[in-house]
């Protein structure tokens, strides 16, 4: 299977306006995609990630006005982590408090520093300080300066009752390696590895199962350069006995979904065709972007959705 990392990460929030206002002026990052939920018109789909919105960089969202808070925890993408250079993590400390952010303090794990936070949902983020080369442009952000600036997905963390079964799936079927394990933690690889390629197993018993609803993760995407790739990899998912669904055009990429044994909805993305389909890459994110079959009823959608600053 050829995978090359994370390509996006979905979660539930309750608020589209403040989601907005955390993720583009709290952490910086580019407002990439104004979409809706291509199974729920009427809730937006809101994209945040680099400049360009390149594969590895992309948080998600399904913000649900009013949803009930859940509770991140084993069954689920327990963490979704952040790389951001060495030496950054007082600069985002001091900001975080500043702007009265939960956060927990700082701790050393394997080798890097990790800032654990929460965004207005209670969804659990860690920005991942490392001494491993990360050369990815940060999308440029008015409060946050470059070198500080979040680089893209480091990895993602999956809460789980027991790694062996997903740990079979991450290597037997998606080619992903163990590349280290401290305690209740194992983290697997993929290709060139490095951030933006890890996944990390927890297996800790004083986690809490999780809870589905806003704060929460709906599913993590793997990338796959294209449809060739997508289509090899679906035969192995099926060859491997998973239930997987057929491919999904979802205008901006192609996709497909199964469960791995833990409980996680996984997804593999193309990395074609992205998000300047329908928009310059200058302007992301100012237009609402709808696939084709949506389009006709472009007037009844937007006059559905809640209007954001």
């Amino acid at each position: 299977m050829n995978l090359s990392g994370l390509h996006h990460i979905t979660a539930i929030a309750s608020d589209p306006r403040k989601n907005v206002d955390f993720y583009t002026r709290v952490l910086g990052l580019r407002f990439v995609k104004k979409s809706v939920n291509q199974d729920d018109p009427g809730t937006y789909h809101l994209y945040y990630g680099d400049y360009a919105g390149s594969p590895g960089t992309i948080l998600t969202f399904f913000p649900w006005a009013g949803l009930r808070h859940g509770r991140p925890g084993r069954g689920q993408a327990y963490a979704t982590a952040f790389s951001v250079p060495a030496g950054s993590v007082d600069f985002w400390t001091k900001r975080l408090a500043a702007l009265d952010v939960i956060t927990e303090p700082a701790t050393e794990r394997s080798g890097e520093t990790v800032l654990t936070l929460f965004d207005p949902d209670g969804l659990r983020l860690e920005l991942v300080a490392s001494t491993e080369a990360d050369n990815r442009e940060p999308a440029p952000a008015k409060e946050v300066p470059r070198e500080h600036a979040i680089r893209g997905f480091h990895g993602s963390t999956l809460g789980l009752d027991d790694q062996t079964p997903t740990a079979t799936v991450l290597t037997d079927t998606m080619g992903y390696r163990e590349v280290a394990s401290a305690g209740h933690r194992t983290r697997y690889a993929v290709g060139a590895g490095g951030p933006g390629t890890y996944v990390d197993l927890l297996t800790d018993p004083n986690l809490p199962h999780g809870l589905n609803g806003a704060g929460t993760i709906h599913h993590v995407a793997f990338r796959t350069p294209d449809d060739a790739a997508q289509v090899e990899a679906h035969r192995q998912i099926e060859t491997d006995g998973l239930q997987v669904s057929p491919v999904i055009d979802r205008a901006y990429f192609k996709s497909i979904y199964y469960r791995e044994p833990g409980g996680v909805l996984f997804e593999i993305a193309t990395d074609e065709p992205g998000f300047a389909i329908d928009e310059p890459v200058e302007t992301l994110g100012t237009r609402l972007g709808l696939p084709p079959r949506l389009e006709p009823y472009r007037a009844q959608i937007e006059a559905t959705l809640p209007k954001l600053d």
